[in-house]
């Protein structure tokens, strides 16, 4: 078991949260002297195409928590996703997006050597999980389960369905039947982890960790109010597959790559709510050792960032412009995307489960 101290500050500095640090660094330590396995958990979804976060951010954290000797269990949850009335409730579309999801995390650099698909199709027809499920459900009362619901992109004002309300049950049951030593999730799934920690003693269940990664905000401008918080446009981001502009997608093509992120908002020297300036933190510099900014020698010549701090110090002072970080953003992205549509253009099977999923009409 290693202690990689460069791994634990890559996961540190690509996390909003972690619940606690002192947790996670203890139980990282405890498994390299104990020589413990450990594991750590996320899940998704399948409902519809998959954007550029999902892929290339989860890599990154699979691929860091591997040189920590952390294995890592993703859910392809389609029963949860079907609960949550996904693609119409249709298991078998569900299942068709769950698979194409697998081909994406395939070809985009992630080890999958480190990594366990489960389906919760194959969970569910275990007596003992939903045993687990149900003493979750008598350990909440019905408040706290409806103040969960942000997990599946709802709130305690939208008209929910039953499976909808058991959804946070299953969720929470997922944790522990997995034995996960580390819940790796978005920051929109904090409540439910953090009710799991709350309750994990009297299940019987180690109280795991929880490393909440930054959620990506949407590529169009925040609404006008302004009210709207950095959290909330990123839970807005990915309940809107529905609005292709909002999101880079990991089968579009250069051209569309480049329209997305040109129309993009990004107002001279404002970091505040600048979407291609996140693409840059999160997707971009975890992935290169620096980032050139290509220009004409008549503007001054290209430029050179070692760190993500440098470029968005450039940008905030006027040093770098709008138009040259988004055409080296386009650049870098491409570049990313680029095994990934040879893979669903090459592959038979992965170019069927693409062809289904785009014929797919996309519900919240």
């Amino acid at each position: 078991m290693k202690f990689d101290e460069t791994a634990i500050q890559c996961i540190e500095g690509l996390s909003d949260e972690i619940i606690t640090p002192e947790e996670f660094r203890e139980l990282l330590s405890h498994g390299q002297k104990k020589n413990v396995p450990l594991i750590a958990y996320d899940g998704f979804e399948p409902s519809g195409k998959m954007h550029i976060a999902q892929a290339i951010m989860k890599s990154v954290f699979v691929n860091t928590f591997a040189d920590l000797d952390v294995r890592f269990k993703i859910l392809v949850a389609d029963w949860h996703a079907r609960a949550n009335k996904k693609l119409g409730g249709d298991l078998e579309k569900i299942q068709t997006t769950g698979r194409y999801f697998i081909e994406v995390w395939k070809s985009c650099g992630m080890d999958t050597k480190n990594v366990d698909f489960v389906w919760a199709s194959e969970q569910v027809k275990d007596v003992a999980y939903w045993d687990l499920v149900m003493r979750v459900a008598g350990l909440n009362n019905l408040k706290r389960i409806l103040r969960s619901t942000q997990i599946m992109g709802r709130s305690e004002s939208d008209t929910l369905t039953t499976a909808q309300v058991i959804y946070p049950c299953m969720q929470a049951a997922d944790i522990f039947y997995l034995g996960a030593d580390i819940c790796q999730l978005g920051t929109d799934q904090r409540k439910i982890n953090v009710l799991a920690r709350e309750i994990a003693h009297e299940l019987g269940y180690k109280k795991p960790v929880a490393v909440h990664h930054h959620m990506l905000m949407g590529l169009l401008p925040p609404d006008s109010t302004g009210n709207e918080s950095a959290l909330e446009r990123s839970i807005k981001l990915k309940m809107s597959k529905s609005v292709p502009d909002s999101a880079i997608f990991v089968t579009d093509s250069e051209e569309e790559v480049s329209h997305k992120i040109n129309k993009a908002y990004c107002p001279e020297s404002i970091k505040e709510n600048n979407p291609i300036l996140e693409y840059c933190r999160y997707i971009i510099f975890p992935t290169v050792k620096s980032m050139e900014i290509e220009r004409s020698e008549k503007h001054g010549g290209n430029l050179s960032y070692g760190s993500y701090s440098k470029l968005e110090e450039a940008f905030v002072n006027r040093h770098l412009h709008p138009l040259d970080l988004k055409n080296s953003v386009t650049k870098y992205l491409n570049q990313l995307l680029d095994p990934i549509r040879k893979h669903f253009e090459t592959d038979p099977t992965a170019r069927g489960l693409k062809e289904s999923v785009d014929t797919m009409t996309v519900t919240r």
